[in-house]
């Protein structure tokens, strides 16, 4: 995942931000404790999002603790710890391991390869104890780096790859929770999948500007057929970034908001028995505000987030 799945402060009652904090500093405070202060450089918000919502269906109450943070030693931090945080840190740590694979064979990176040097060790650890998860993610990244390197015009086609790797996290994090339930199972891959469409897209539509000047591959500047000074000059039809991004606002829109919809509606039919309104608010206004601020480019580059 990559930080764009996070709540709306202002919206959020001050306690359910403490239990927020208390899920991502849980994350954190596993990492450490498990792997070493090193790994925890990898922590996102989306970390505490998943672990959220895996444990909403779980009856048993959140338990709060105040505990000494390295990182903020001014004041104590809420910390919560069960086993969906355990996983949601679990899942970063594999994800930032195939992220610096990525980065040290496509774009050479020297700072990648030495990070994934340092997680060599740490992900073998893991891959024994998540074979399937580490599986369905590897299948499904060799198929989407395929389509990349073919420059796929099709964008369901690119979208669906990294879909499919949201819904295999999702459903293993289920079947490690709740091992007798295929109901859940079978929910929380749904979610996990719908999610996937909305971040890949949106994603895509954030890297516009870096893809453009870089020339790495995005599947909207091939579905859209972006006309840069090199494509456009033959036939007299250029297009800035910006006006590139204005041509294709409505299907950007219209796609973007259809997938929240539809992840809405999938996470309303989980029984979901706390933390509702933190899972509310990341879905109908933490997601909804970073689409609009992402389609209007709303923030200045290097401006920090509001939303946390």
């Amino acid at each position: 995942m990559l930080g764009y799945v996070q709540v709306f402060k202002p919206d959020l009652k001050v306690r359910e931000y403490e239990i927020y904090m208390g899920y991502y500093c849980g994350v954190c405070k596993y990492i450490g404790k498990e792997y070493g202060q090193l790994p925890r450089m990898v922590l996102s918000y989306d970390a505490a999002f998943l672990a959220l919502l895996l444990a909403c269906v779980d009856e048993a109450p959140d338990a709060p603790v105040q505990e000494h943070c390295v990182a903020h030693h001014i004041k104590n931090k809420t910390i919560i710890r069960n086993a969906a945080i355990e996983y949601a840190g679990d899942v970063m740590l594999i994800l930032a391991w195939y992220k610096m694979l990525d980065d040290a064979h496509d774009e050479g990176k020297v700072s990648a390869k030495a990070a994934s040097r340092l997680l060599r060790r740490l992900h073998r650890k893991l891959r024994k104890k998540y074979p399937a998860l580490c599986d369905g993610i590897e299948i499904n990244l060799a198929t989407l780096n395929g389509l990349e390197k073919a420059r796929c015009a099709n964008l369901d086609e690119a979208a669906e790859s990294f879909s499919k790797i949201m819904e295999v996290i999702f459903c293993e994090g289920a079947k490690k929770l709740y091992p007798d339930s295929q109901e859940l199972h079978d929910n929380f891959a749904r979610t996990g999948y719908h999610m996937g469409k909305w971040i890949y897209l949106i994603d895509a539509v954030d890297d516009i500007e870096e893809n453009i000047e870089s020339g790495a591959y995005n599947p909207l500047l091939y579905r859209f057929e972006y006309k840069g000074m090199a494509d456009g000059e033959a036939d007299g039809e250029t297009e800035t970034p910006r006006e590139f991004r204005e041509r294709i606002r409505e299907n950007l829109e219209f796609n973007l908001y259809h997938y929240l919809s539809v992840l809405s509606e999938q996470t309303g039919s989980l029984d979901i028995k706390k933390n509702r309104g933190i899972i509310d608010n990341v879905i109908y206004f933490g997601m909804n505000r970073k689409t609009e601020e992402i389609i209007n480019q709303k923030k200045a580059k290097g401006e920090s987030d509001e939303s946390i």
